[in-house]
């Protein structure tokens, strides 16, 4: 079993997942900068300031010996109040929006690359092959 793990983790595929799993992780946390302090501080500009980030929906009672601000979300979530952090949840959508949008674009340009070398490599062993046969049977 040991050795079947060895045979597997020394897989090439299985390293470029692991480096692509890192070089993801990084990438997520440039998109959640970008979008937590460039895209959402322009777009609570343009709605008059607002910081989409602690808005929330108080669902319930405020635990007894509360004494922070009853506008402070991250405040009331630490101190177990029930609340409906809506504007997290669309910073994370923004987020998350962005980060998809920059891997389909990356997807499509390694796509892209891809076909202009097997375009430039020439026809394929089978194309080749085919290409015979038929001119063996024109004859």
């Amino acid at each position: 079993m040991l050795n079947d793990f060895k045979a597997f983790i020394a897989r090439g595929n299985v390293l470029d997942l692991a480096v692509a799993v890192i070089i993801g992780a990084a990438f997520a946390k440039i998109t959640t900068s970008l979008t937590e302090d460039v895209i959402m501080p322009v777009v609570g500009a343009v709605f008059g300031g607002l910081d989409f980030s602690s808005q929330f929906l108080l669902l319930g009672p405020i635990p007894d010996g509360y004494k922070g601000s009853l506008r402070d979300y991250a405040a009331l979530k630490a101190a177990g109040a029930p609340v409906l952090g809506w504007g997290q949840f669309v910073t994370v959508l923004i987020d998350f929006a962005i980060l998809a949008f920059i891997i389909f674009l990356m997807v499509r340009l390694a796509t892209r690359m891809i076909r202009r070398t097997d375009e430039a490599a020439g026809p394929t062993e089978v194309e080749l092959l085919k290409e015979i046969r038929d001119e063996l049977r024109k004859r």
